[in-house]
């Protein structure tokens, strides 16, 4: 298997989405920090914002969950 076949299985590999996991969580730190500032200064619009953008966090990390499940063994960089 080429290096080329190999980086473009990344994502569809196990490190690929233990590396998309890591981004996605270190996402909801911005929103978290998005959500305090609202709630301190009872801006609505900004606080409805950030909770629909952690509504979309932990949807994406659930799908991730859930393909890392999926690919269980069948690993596409471990051939």
């Amino acid at each position: 298997m080429s290096a080329l076949t190999k980086a473009k299985g990344f994502k569809k590999s196990k490190s690929g989405t233990y590396l998309s996991i890591a981004g996605t969580a270190f996402g909801a730190f911005g929103v978290a920090k998005r959500l305090k500032k609202a709630r301190a200064d009872k801006d609505t619009l900004v606080l409805i914002d950030a909770t629909v953008s952690a509504v979309a966090i932990v949807t994406g990390l659930a799908i991730l969950y859930r393909e890392l499940k999926r690919l269980g063994d069948d690993d596409v960089l471990l051939g």
